[in-house]
């Protein structure tokens, strides 16, 4: 089964009905879900318009789901992770094998331009892929985003095509929100000063640098694995003023700094933050000014105590390791 994700906004109903026209034909059973966040009133009665559509285009299973906003990282993030957690759960329940998100061009150029203004590496610039593998409880939840070379004009022009009426979200014109300014008022002015095609340029620039980006983590994970070395014994660790954990939790991940130190920077900062993330840092959280602090100890040594990590987490190096553990 392919379950596509569907607001009612015009990219993702027009993504809603492309599956429901070309599932049948393919043999392939096809369903539709809409997240009801509940931060607008009358959210409940508009997901079930949306449900009733999905059902009108013969997606079945067509549900809707209520979740919780809450959590850190502003509204904006916690209503993502609230709408990716309850699609993996709806994804397990179902036995989908994917889950298709309607993400544009215009979406994707967005991104880059926010991933830009964080400073966060080519990977944050790499914007969002067309290929998501998330790993949840049930196993593997696989997610697709085949409208990420087309505009946001296309996709409602689709809509008027298939007699489909999208629902305009007032949260996207809301300016209260990062991704709105970026939408109408940051885009608009380069367009205006660089000339059309900035989108495209964007989406481009995201697509070569994920390619980049994908071959630097693949030798990253490499010599993440060759780096590895044995964690202090706790009793060890209590000896130094750094000791991670007073109650009997030692250091989870220990690199070897011989042979770090030697990696380019563009490797070692990668295995840093591979170090961070396995130990427990929250990759959300985790950010470059973390990983070069971490870095620092590796390349600029001079007897500084620790870094200090998202998630209760401390690095510090000790007897030619770099270790990472909870505090």
């Amino acid at each position: 089964m392919t379950v596509v994700a569907c607001s009612g906004g015009a990219d993702s109903l027009a993504l809603a009905g492309a599956l429901a026209f070309e599932a049948p034909r393919a043999g392939l059973q096809a369903g539709g879900i809409t997240i009801d966040h509940g931060l607008q009133d009358g959210s409940g009665a508009r997901a079930d318009a949306v449900v009733r559509t999905l059902a009108d285009l013969g997606l079945d299973p067509a549900g809707s789901i209520a979740v919780t906003v809450d959590g850190e990282g502003g509204m904006e993030n916690a209503a993502r992770n609230a709408r990716y957690a309850a699609l993996d759960r709806a994804a397990g329940r179902l036995g989908a094998a994917a889950v298709l998100l309607g993400h544009t061009r215009d979406d994707q150029a967005e991104t880059v331009l926010l991933g830009l203004a964080r400073g966060s590496g080519a990977r944050s610039l790499a914007g969002m892929p067309p290929v998501l593998r998330r790993s949840t409880d049930r196993g593997e939840v696989l997610y697709l985003r085949p409208l990420l070379e087309l505009d946001r004009a296309t996709m409602r022009r689709a809509c008027l095509a298939m007699g489909l009426e999208p629902w305009d979200d007032p949260h996207n014109d809301d300016p209260a929100y990062t991704r709105v300014r970026v939408r109408h008022q940051a885009l608009p002015v380069l367009e205006e000063t660089l000339g059309p095609g900035v989108a495209e340029a964007l989406a481009r620039t995201a697509r070569m640098l994920r390619d980049d980006a994908d071959a630097l983590d693949a030798l990253a994970a490499r010599a993440y694995e060759d780096l590895l070395a044995d964690a202090f014994d706790h009793d060890d660790a209590l000896d130094h003023d750094d000791a991670l954990d007073h109650e009997g939790k030692g250091p989870t991940v220990a690199i070897r700094v011989d042979g770090l130190d030697e990696l380019h920077r563009a490797l070692r900062t990668r295995v840093l933050r591979m170090a961070a993330v396995k130990a427990g840092s929250p990759p959300g959280t985790l950010a470059a000014v973390h990983v070069d602090a971490m870095d620092r100890l590796v390349t600029a040594w001079h007897g500084q105590r620790h870094v200090d990590l998202p998630g209760g987490l401390r690095a510090f190096r000790r007897y030619g390791r770099l270790l990472v553990g909870p505090v």
